[in-house]
């Protein structure tokens, strides 16, 4: 039995457990270890990796998880399963206080069929009708669940938190005679863009720079290897590099010796990655899609239309072309970084938002 009063004991649901290295594992488990730190009892509960497309045995076994759960039990499930299992959250609604945690609305990743988004739509739609409480990464995402018909009085916004980080070598002056380092950090997914930023960039080829991406390479192995096939058709083998996916100390690296940072998803629901360049002071080159000019302030990064290559080319073009715009990028990266919010004070927001529920 938990020494913990009711209010400050919570399971956490979460597909595949917490030691992944996307955005949304890794708030999970900043956020788990948080509450730990302030005395919570969080029991971790994680399901099969397969979600948000569960086949029989992974929702077998995520009703077996969760029918073991005492009465009342205050439960947060991450998006990713609790938006693909509407009948197991509509089965448990009268026993179990719900509180979804929604990075992003399912049916809005890239690369989906019609069908399959308004299966995953559908289907979030209804599992959130059992929520008490949704929480989200940010401000646009709480509207995009007007979509979903989730009254804004039941939703509460907990941005992620940045680490303290120094600031990037370019951010100080860069080196004239060093190729231009720039670098993305995300999953090789269709929503991130990838492919867009290779066929961007095959047109620079008379500029000077390095592209270093780093995110995983196997999640998803067709969209990785098509990836591939363009870095190799446009002849970019030794300036586009896949270094594959890698723990925090590593990472901190690539950031350390990037000159700018660029990210040209097609989405994102918040954008962690985006605030961590921040952290660092790098000049930003990115999208508008979803929440990330609520992300990145306009004085420290260009954002263009998501999908639109021609707009990212003139983006990258003046990166390194201008080195009065890089530089004044990053004089307001810089400064952005000064208001980032730690992890802290994201993890007692959370912690409010759960005792409400209460």
């Amino acid at each position: 039995m938990s020494d913990a009063p009711p209010s400050r004991h919570l399971a956490f649901v979460v597909p595949g457990g917490l030691d992944g290295l996307t955005g949304g594992t890794i708030y999970d488990r900043r956020i788990v270890n948080g509450l730990r730190d302030l005395g919570w009892q969080v029991d971790v509960v994680s399901l099969a990796t397969s979600f948000p497309w569960p086949d029989a045995q992974a929702l077998d076994d995520a009703e077996a998880s969760l029918a073991a759960l005492a009465d009342n039990t205050l439960v947060v499930a991450d998006g990713l399963a609790f938006g693909a299992m509407p009948a197991i959250a509509l089965r448990h609604a009268q026993r179990l206080r719900w509180v979804a945690l929604v990075h992003h609305p399912l049916a809005l990743e890239t690369g989906l069929s019609e069908k399959q988004r308004q299966q995953l739509h559908d289907s979030e739609r209804q599992a959130l009708t059992a929520a008490r409480l949704v929480i989200v990464t940010s401000q646009p995402t709480a509207q995009a669940l007007a979509d979903y018909g989730v009254p804004m009085s039941e939703v509460r916004v907990v941005e992620p938190g940045t680490t303290p980080a120094a600031l990037a070598i370019g951010t100080q002056g860069r080196d004239p005679g060093q190729p231009m380092s720039l670098l993305c950090v995300a999953t090789l997914t269709p929503r991130k863009g990838h492919a867009l930023l290779v066929e961007a960039l095959a047109a620079l080829k008379d500029r000077r720079w390095t592209l270093h991406c780093v995110g995983s390479t196997t999640r998803d192995a067709v969209t990785a290897a098509q990836v591939r096939a363009s870095i190799a058709a446009h002849g970019l083998e030794q300036r586009v590099l896949l270094h594959g996916e890698f723990e925090a100390d590593a990472l901190e690296a690539f950031y350390a010796r990037a000159d700018a940072f660029v990210l040209p998803s097609l989405y994102e629901g918040y954008g962690m990655a985006l605030t961590e360049a921040l952290a660092h002071g790098l000049p930003i080159v990115s999208t508008t899609g979803g929440a990330i000019p609520h992300t990145v302030p306009a004085s420290a990064g260009l954002l263009v239309l998501p999908g639109d290559v021609a707009a990212l080319r003139t983006a990258l073009t003046r990166l390194l072309d201008e080195p009065a715009c890089l530089a004044a990028l990053a004089a307001g990266a810089r400064a952005a970084r000064l208001h980032l919010a730690d992890w802290p004070a994201s993890v007692e927001r959370f912690a409010a938002a759960l005792v409400d529920t209460a």
